[in-house]
């Protein structure tokens, strides 16, 4: 039941004005994300629109969007679920994300500044906190930002157009292993900062390389 999988307070209700299709459709995306709603879950439309504030005709098009795009399955007389993911799935679009991040690590080495190198440290550091805090939500959201920051260093839009394409995905993918990945990760994000200072494109790619697959590794070899 949806009830039981989301905690008091982790759903707010949705403010007017705007574009509330919109809003509903980013609010659910979010919540299974973050896995708030669980791969597998069933999704009932009046307790969705219970607990965003809205009507059920904007959660029955955001599902409907949503299950265009893969986050969802609609199932003939059973109703919505959030899809579960297979291991091919995983394993092709990590696979894709190893190419996109790899090349950005390198553009990142030719191009980065100090201020851009300032972040990424920034972000090491909180990132480091929120493993030693044992903050998974903080975790994940500030790998996704170092990532992302690091695809902005590398000052290439098509290329960052396409990582926009995979990062929800790839964090949906992330939250399940972030524990386990842990400080391991952290000490890889230092790696690629040392690369990235000293303007060695060629060990930048080798190290993100790395860090993308030990992930992809982790992932398959995720507790059930």
């Amino acid at each position: 039941m949806l009830s039981a999988g989301l905690p008091q307070g982790t759903v707010p209700r949705l403010e007017r004005p705007g574009p509330l299709r919109e809003r509903v459709y980013e609010a659910l995306l979010e919540l299974i994300t973050t896995r708030a709603l669980q791969p597998g879950q069933h999704l009932v439309e009046s307790e969705l629109a219970g607990h965003l504030g809205v009507s059920r005709q904007p959660v029955r098009e955001a599902l409907q969007r949503l299950n265009t795009e893969g986050w969802v399955d609609l199932r003939p007389a059973q109703g919505a679920f959030v899809h579960e993911p297979t291991e091919e799935e995983a394993d092709q679009l990590l696979s894709v994300r190893t190419l996109l991040e790899a090349e950005a690590a390198r553009l990142a080495a030719a191009n980065a500044g100090s201020a851009g190198i300032t972040a990424l440290e920034e972000l090491c550091d909180e990132g480091e906190r929120a493993v030693g805090a044992d903050d998974v939500d903080l975790a994940v959201a500030t790998n996704a930002a170092f990532h992302a920051k690091v695809m902005e260093l590398a000052g290439n839009v098509v290329l960052a157009e396409l990582a926009g394409q995979v990062d929800r995905r790839v964090r949906w993918y992330y939250t399940p292993v972030a524990r386990q990945r842990g400080e391991q990760s952290w000490i890889e994000h230092r790696e690629l900062i040392a690369a990235i200072s000293a303007r060695d494109e060629r060990r930048a790619t080798e190290v993100m390389r790395a860090h993308t697959e030990h992930t992809r590794r982790t992932y398959h070899e995720r507790e059930s």
